[in-house]
């Protein structure tokens, strides 16, 4: 993907995709992901399209708070803010992100391993 191509969200936000939305407002929509990797995966995605965490907190601070509080009515929606919840950024390639257009994991629903491997 390009910089001036859609993102996998944009596509989903205009209906290109179809995807699983358990929020959307004005700046920020939330998705079910794909690729579960808990009971409760759901990425909380700003609508503006920044490449990374870093440029997202450096060009709109307020935007990125709005992603964890988002994340939290979620997380209570969803039954997991009693018993715990995950919530991460994957940024660049070597922590494993893929899609160039920033979102924030909820992870949820069972007990959570270890964040990486003991090195």
């Amino acid at each position: 993907m390009s910089e001036g191509e859609p993102s996998l969200f944009e596509r989903m936000m205009s209906g290109e995709i179809p995807a699983d939305f358990v929020h959307h407002d004005e700046r920020t929509i939330a998705v079910r992901d794909i690729n579960p990797q808990a009971p409760v995966h759901v990425l909380v995605v700003p609508r503006k399209r920044y490449r990374n965490a870093a440029e997202l907190a450096g060009d709109d601070p307020e935007l990125l708070a709005e992603l964890f509080r988002v994340a939290a009515d979620i997380a209570e929606r969803e039954g997991v803010a009693e018993s715990g919840y995950r919530l991460l950024f994957n940024t660049n390639e070597d922590a494993g992100q893929t899609v160039f257009h920033v979102h924030l994991h909820l992870l949820g629903g069972r007990q959570l391993g270890a964040l990486a491997q003991q090195v």
